[in-house]
């Protein structure tokens, strides 16, 4: 990298930095408002368990609709290119996130509350579809082939950071207002926030270069997804079901966990709030240091091992949280917030590696987004089912396990990437090298 090259790059870090941190910021913030307070604001009438199932509900259908939004930018990503289709993903998730910030409760508005939220929440999806890979790409096509996992990990860092983000402006409206005045107004300050956080991040983002692979094609596909299924289709299913542990085991821990917390065993929000911002401090560590462990030991070698300790983490996350002991309590979920970064640390340089620069936008969004759908999106649904049919969460942990050998197994069949030329992926190439 010549020194001409590196402000460039760093430019591009900060980008990708900002933009995925603000996105990530809005998606979250759905989940800590559903298990706080959507319950009682649109689903009033239903009970506990009917409010939280409710909530939780509407919560996956933003998962729905990642892969129509993975789909649909990749489209453009592929053909027009990364940093224009980047800017649309991002006014896409700015805009509708202010509006749920807007939306009457079930109160005002009857049904039209709840519908015009699952609205708005599938907007939400589709912008989040297109937004990760496409950052993704543009740090990988950036970046020097040896140093693509640290550049990567500046990409990881904006969930994190919009995580926790999202649960400090929380944690603050609920520790400082009443019950009443949350419930009334509180929770709506951190959706419109959302306004000017994408006004900043278009500002930064505006700024970036095209990815240089991108500009050098000398063709754009037509139809990128029909390319892509028929020479990589077994790489996207892979590749989703290779993260599929992490999205389970994150949305259990961040969302199912705060609100089983709270709302069955009676613990403190702002405790339990808290306990997830140290989390979140750890896991930004540790994807650091795993994105780096990417380029020297190897992709799929960190994400293999990452897998194994995130599998077996879940198998204590539950039994310690309902020791209701706050020390115990804080170890469950920031010990899991640290596994997880080691688990999500190399995806951002592995999964570009996977495909040819033609098709990369659609099939890095397509893969990410199918393995939040499957890990994801029902983990809630299915962690409150299990813990009403049993009384207790800790079958939930065994589910998050099961999930993790599947993950295991898809990694098993894909081969290393490290050091790989993101010029030269070919259809085949990988499954020959794969074992």
């Amino acid at each position: 990298m010549t020194p001409t090259q590196a402000p460039a790059l760093r430019r591009v870090a900060a980008a990708a930095l900002v933009g995925t941190t603000i996105e990530f910021y809005d998606f979250f913030i759905y989940g800590t408002a559903a298990a706080l307070v959507f319950g009682q604001v649109f689903f009033p009438g239903l009970g506990t368990t009917g409010s939280l199932l409710a909530a939780f509900s509407v919560y996956a259908v933003a998962f729905l609709a990642r892969p129509v939004g993975a789909v649909l930018f990749g489209h453009y990503g592929d053909r027009l290119g990364r940093k224009t289709t980047l800017v649309g993903s991002l006014l896409l998730m700015g805009v509708s996130t202010a509006l749920v910030g807007l939306l009457p409760g079930y109160g005002a508005w009857g049904m039209w509350a709840p519908a015009l939220l699952v609205v708005l929440r599938f907007c939400q999806g589709i912008g989040l579809g297109g937004e990760w890979g496409g950052a993704a790409l543009l740090l990988a096509e950036h970046a020097p082939s040896g140093r693509r996992g640290r550049y990567g990990g500046y990409l990881q860092l904006g969930p994190c950071a919009g995580f926790f983000l999202a649960n400090a402006v929380f944690l603050l409206l609920s520790e400082g207002l009443s019950r009443e005045a949350f419930l009334a107004w509180g929770w709506r300050v951190p959706f419109l926030a959302s306004a000017v956080l994408v006004a900043f991040g278009l500002f930064v983002r505006l700024k970036v270069a095209e990815s240089p692979l991108f500009a050098e094609q000398p063709e754009r596909p037509r139809v990128p997804v029909v390319e892509l299924l028929r020479g990589h289709g077994r790489e996207v299913v892979l590749g989703g079901l290779s993260i599929m542990v992490g999205y389970t085991v994150f949305y259990l821990t961040t969302t199912y966990a705060l609100a089983h917390a709270t709302v069955d065993l009676g613990l403190a929000s702002g405790m339990v709030l808290g306990a997830l911002l140290t989390g979140t401090a750890a896991k930004a560590g540790t994807v650091w240091l795993s994105a780096g462990w990417g380029d020297r030991y190897g992709r799929r070698l960190t994400l293999l091992v990452s897998t194994a300790l995130t599998a077996g983490w879940s198998l204590l996350l539950f039994p310690l949280l309902e020791t209701r002991s706050p020390a115990l309590v804080a170890v469950a979920l920031i010990g899991s917030m640290a596994v997880l970064g080691l688990h999500f640390g190399p995806i951002a340089s592995y999964l570009p590696e996977l495909f040819p620069t033609r098709l990369r936008y659609t099939g890095v969004a397509l893969s990410y987004n199918l393995g939040g759908v499957v890990g994801g999106a029902t983990a809630p649904l299915v962690a409150t089912r299990l813990t009403a049919e049993y009384g207790t969460a800790v079958p939930v942990g065994w589910y998050a396990a099961g999930m993790g050998v599947v993950s295991l197994l898809a990694l098993r069949a894909l081969p290393e990437t490290r050091g790989r030329d993101l010029a030269t992926v070919r259809p085949g190439k990988l499954v020959a090298e794969a074992g």
